[in-house]
């Protein structure tokens, strides 16, 4: 067997969310000559399935499962140890090559005669959909000499000390006895060590990784004593110089060691509180320690060029902070660090003033109800924007009323709307007094949109986000790359609402990764099935209730309805009928079809259309209840709206048309391609779909394995007791999490708390 060109590792822990896409990236490089190394770290969520699945599909890739967590740096040794390429990449787990950043490596190296070390760039990539280049990309220039040691370039010292933007010739590290140690900051005591060491490195001026910028979950990002850990790393780092005899270096290091640590202490989410006072003693020691040899006289004063080169943009704030650590003046050196920021506070304070001077007297008002005490009995739900009472939060309202004593709901609901409203659920109006009273003293909030920007989550108030179908298209961060989609919308604005979430609801593993990935934030995914399916997975109804239904929507007895439930297009200005349905129906009648179409448009276009409805079609667009029409219905037309993803419970027949399938995909972004996994039969044009109701083939036993394996992947939990684990869960604190899927794919088990099997799928949204 040859030796691959290139060996990417790529360590996994906690990156559900960005672990696919990751090694995609490597996977689908022009580039082909390479193997992947992808190392699950003991992963508490589906890093390690994640892998296994990527390993079946390329076998370039090499899955390893570790027994026991063991940190980032021992994982990466884990894969250097397997590892056979003539050159070792790192790439974290939630990070990706750029197209293309593999054949300019090669060609790189090829054009440098096979360098030790070769140093290219990255760009940060926000969680907004922003890029932004490495802002000393200047000192990635291919200039003469184009090999070097170094000496000769000392610059590149002030680079993001980082193993990922570097390919090592794995014959170097192996002579160089190159390993990650424990503990945080591990790529310190790698990378300073790389370079000092390297006889030849050389340069690529081109982004070759997408550095991710997490909004929670990073692990630099997170506070505890770990953080401590960089003391050691610096030991051993000098401990490096002083037996490799390169006591030239100390001054050079010393200054970027103190930039360092005062870079961590700054970080005040890093540093737990009741450590930083032996965070920063530990600092001083450490200047005090290497300090001295270095020849540093105030922190910032080193020897030669090569400090020079390091010592380059830095200013007096820079100066100072060195010489408070170099004092020991820890109180000094945080009232520094203070000044900055409440200014900066005080800027955002003023803005913020201004906002809520213009909110009115009902934010006032709403205001003034925050100050009082959180009514521990009292329920607030919604769903569509205050289209009325419906989805899962109508679901979790009704079944909470009944299993959670002395609980009181209301329900927020537009005027037009408020006929949906139960009996026994005070309706409330947006906007009104009695509205803002209840969003600011409610224990509970349910929405399955976003509840306004200007709503505060209270300590001790629980929000629960339940979404309101499977997502096949792009949705939330996903959305950055796709304008059409996004529609001018303010990212950041949208994440402070989910920052709001305590938990996010998910039917099925495909929906809680993608909602993980385009919702970050520290949430709790509850996996339990849809509540509002509980009515389509449950027993079916009885012959004559389905035939009062239909009676009641006006199917005549005998006709196939069909329930079409088209979705919206981002990318088309207005309200354009995908299909002519009138059309359709007379096409229907031609071909002997005995169909009637029960049109239902989407809650975007739901103004009731001008005149009757053409023969054959019966408008239900303003019927309350969706449930009720998939059940009184014998088939679904749809394109591409999350109801398919329920109706599969049902296992009628489900035909998609697809007319526009490649532009609905390009402009929106969809999550899979669902022309090739459908839940049934795939038609492009009318004609399709008239022949596809006439002569059966919907209904086909090609069409019927397809919507099996649809329900099996999509439907695992849907048992009817969704809703009730969602509400002991969340409501009565009862822990717990649906069967085991059955052979069927389907969950089937006694309803309630129930025992947790390996793999909780109670996870932690990265």
């Amino acid at each position: 067997m040859s030796v691959p060109r290139f060996s990417v590792i790529v360590p996994a822990y906690r990156v559900q969310a960005y672990l696919d896409e990751c090694l995609e990236s490597v996977l689908t490089q022009s580039f082909t000559d390479v193997e992947v190394i992808a190392v699950d770290d003991r992963s508490p969520d589906f890093c390690g399935e994640i892998i296994d699945a990527a390993a079946a599909r390329d076998p370039r890739l090499t899955a390893v499962h570790l027994s026991a967590n063991v940190g980032l740096g021992r994982a990466r040794n884990a894969g250097l140890e397997r590892a056979t390429g003539d050159y070792v990449l790192f790439l974290d787990g939630d990070d990706t090559l750029v197209p293309g950043a593999l054949q300019a490596i090669a060609d790189r190296l090829a054009a440098t005669a096979a360098p030790d070390v070769l140093v290219y760039d990255y760009a940060r990539a926000y969680w907004d959909g922003r890029h932004a280049r490495n802002v000393r990309a200047d000192l990635l220039a291919e200039r003469d000499p184009q090999v070097f040691r170094l000496a000769e370039r000392p610059e590149l010292l002030r680079l993001l000390m980082v193993v990922w933007n570097k390919a090592y010739r794995r014959d170097f590290v192996a002579a160089q006895g190159l390993s990650f140690p424990p503990g945080y900051y591990e790529d310190t005591p790698w990378t300073y060590p790389a370079l000092l060491s390297a006889e030849r490195i050389a340069v690529l001026d081109r982004v070759c990784v997408h550095y991710r910028q997490r909004r929670s979950g990073n692990i630099l990002g997170t506070p505890g004593e770990q953080h401590l850990d960089v003391f050691e790393q610096y030991d051993r780092v000098f401990a490096f110089l002083a037996a490799r005899r390169l006591e030239r270096w100390r001054p050079v290091l010393f200054v970027r060691m103190v930039d360092h640590l005062t870079t961590i202490f700054n970080k005040g989410e890093r540093v737990p509180r009741h450590k930083r006072a032996e965070f920063f003693r530990r600092a001083r020691a450490l200047y005090v320690r290497y300090g001295a040899a270095a020849g540093a006289e105030d922190g910032v004063r080193a020897r030669g060029d090569a400090g020079g080169a390091v010592r380059a943009g830095h200013g007096v704030r820079a100066r100072t902070r060195h010489l408070l650590v170099r004092l020991g003046t820890r109180r000094a050196f945080q009232l520094l660090g203070a000044t900055g920021r409440l200014l900066s506070r005080t800027r955002d304070l003023a803005a913020r003033a201004v906002r809520r001077a213009r909110a009115g007297c009902g934010l006032l008002y709403y205001r003034l109800q925050l100050r009082l005490p959180l009514d521990p009995h009292l329920a607030v739900f919604a769903a569509y924007w205050y289209r009325g009472y419906s989805c899962n939060p109508a679901a979790l309202e009704a079944r909470a009323r009944e299993l959670v004593p002395g609980l009181a709901t209301a329900w927020i609901a537009r005027p037009a709307y408020a006929h949906t409203v139960p009996p026994g659920v005070r309706v409330l109006r947006p906007g009104s007094r009695a509205c803002h009273r209840a969003l600011a003293r409610a224990t509970y909030l349910v929405n399955n949109v976003n509840f306004p920007q200007d709503v505060v989550k209270r300590r001790g108030q629980i929000h629960v986000q339940t979404h309101h179908g499977t997502p096949l298209k792009k949705m939330g961060l996903d959305l950055a790359d796709h304008p059409a989609g996004a529609a001018g919308m303010d990212f950041a604005a949208l994440m402070t609402r989910v920052d709001r979430w305590d938990y996010s609801l998910s039917a099925n593993r495909h929906s809680t990764l993608a909602w993980s990935r385009a919702y970050p934030a520290e949430h709790t995914t509850l996996e339990y099935g849809y509540p509002r399916n509980d009515a389509l997975a449950g027993p079916p109804l009885a012959p004559s209730a389905r035939a009062g239904l239909r009676a009641r929507l006006g199917i005549p007895e005998g006709a196939t309805a069909v329930l079409y439930a088209p979705t919206h297009r981002d990318y088309l200005p207005g309200h354009v009928p995908a299909l002519d349905l009138g059309a359709l129906a007379r096409a229907l009648r031609e071909r002997g079809a005995h169909v009637v179409l029960l049109a239902r448009a989407h809650y975007f276009h739901d103004a009731a259309p001008a005149g009757a409805p053409p023969a054959g079609v019966l408008d239900v667009t303003a019927h309350p209840s969706l449930t009720e029409l998939c059940l009184a219905s014998d088939a679904l037309l749809t394109d591409y709206s999350s109801v398919m993803f329920d109706y599969a419970l049902l296992g009628r027949p489900i035909v998609i048309h697809a007319a526009d399938w490649e532009a609905y995909r390009l402009a929106r972004g969809t999550y899979f391609d669902l022309t090739a996994e459908p839940p049934g039969r795939v038609c492009r044009t009318a004609g399709e779909i008239a022949d596809a109701f006439a002569t059966g083939a919907h209904a086909a036993p090609a069409a019927a394995a397809q919507l099996a394996a649809f329900r099996r992947r999509f439907c695992p939990y849907d048992d009817g007791h969704a809703a009730e684990r969602v509400v002991r869960h969340v409501f009565l604190g009862e822990a717990g999490r649906p069967p085991v899927p059955g052979p069927g794919g389907v969950a089937r088990g006694v309803p309630g708390v129930l025992p947790r099997p390996a793999g909780s799928a109670v996870v932690r949204s990265e």
